[in-house]
């Protein structure tokens, strides 16, 4: 069996579920064609330089086992927009495929991951003006309001969104003051892309184990240091008002008022909220092939399958 230049497996789930394991239980796997993989990071965290125990970024020895492509690309301080993962994605997709290498675009930003597939949105429109008061009211009124706000006009949006992201929320804001439209409006193409030949498999777990899985990891990022890698960050200029600093395992800290054990408790509710609309937002991807995280030989076999099937499309 052969790998066709164009093909790509998408692999997601949510936080905790177990994407790591089965990948490297994927690159060692004697019954698929020994290929190396190459893992594309399809997490808005993992971008960002120096953002690594709260983004659960591979460790330098995951990294020597496995490549892995849009890891540590920007500073916390630069956002990272939809249409530049895709076409990232797609040159580092066209880099591991020209190396003989199985691409694995995987990650917990279904939103990334979706978008690949089937083609980012097109750009809604923006205004400085329109920033510029959103992110004055944010500061006058708080981000519930901002949220609330968000929820009455662009409910899809609202649910999509973490909390914390105030980056994101604010610019969901502007989108629909600029257009009278929800950001949500803006779909991606309902078609997938014919560049690439992509088989997609979604991990998941019984709620409970996830839930308690999130609960394990968090605490593990502690003992591991991320209240240090925090103050790291803060110390070197980065803050609130950074696009990095405004994710899940980060924002707590931010906050001022929140002792270390309530930050702590806030990172694990956010991180099982946010896995549930992970999933949520997941299962509306249609061609998903979900899977148990524990059903390996499963994922194995549909793997297998796919990697021996006829030509693919053509890019």
């Amino acid at each position: 069996m052969s790998i066709v230049s164009n093909k790509v497996l998408v692999l997601f789930g949510p936080t905790a579920v177990g994407k790591t394991a089965t990948i490297e239980r994927l690159e060692n796997d004697d019954r698929l064609p020994r290929k190396p993989v190459v893992v594309v990071s399809a997490d808005s965290v993992q971008v960002y330089r120096g953002l690594d125990i709260g983004s659960a970024k591979p460790s330098r020895e995951e990294l020597g086992r496995i490549r892995h492509e849009l890891i540590d690309v920007l500073p916390p301080s630069e956002p990272f927009s939809v249409g530049e993962f895709v076409r990232l994605a797609d040159e580092a997709c066209e880099r591991a495929a020209a190396r003989g290498a199985l691409p694995v675009l995987s990650g917990g930003t279904a939103y990334y991951a979706k978008a690949f597939l089937f083609g980012p949105p097109p750009a809604p429109p923006s205004d400085p003006a329109v920033r510029d008061a959103v992110a004055s009211e944010l500061a006058a009124r708080g981000p519930d309001a901002l949220r609330a706000e968000l929820a009455a006009v662009d409910p899809e949006s609202a649910a999509r969104i973490a909390p914390a992201d105030l980056y994101r929320i604010s610019r969901a804001v502007e989108v629909y003051r600029c257009s009278g439209r929800p950001l949500s409006s803006f779909a991606p193409p309902a078609a997938p892309r014919e560049r690439w030949d992509a088989l997609v498999v979604g991990l998941d777990r019984p709620r409970d184990e996830l839930y308690a899985r999130i609960e394990a990891r968090v605490d593990a990022m502690m003992e591991a240091g991320l209240e240090a890698e925090v103050r790291a960050l803060i110390e070197a200029g980065y803050g609130p008002g950074d696009p990095g600093m405004k994710a899940i395992g980060y924002a707590e800290f931010l906050d001022g008022s929140s002792s270390r054990d309530e930050a702590v408790a806030a990172i694990k509710l956010h991180t099982r909220r946010y896995a549930k609309r992970q999933l949520t937002f997941m299962r509306s991807i249609p061609g998903v092939r979900w899977f148990q995280a524990d059903d390996y030989d499963g994922i194995s076999a549909a793997v297998g399958s796919w990697l021996g099937d006829g030509p693919a499309r053509s890019p």
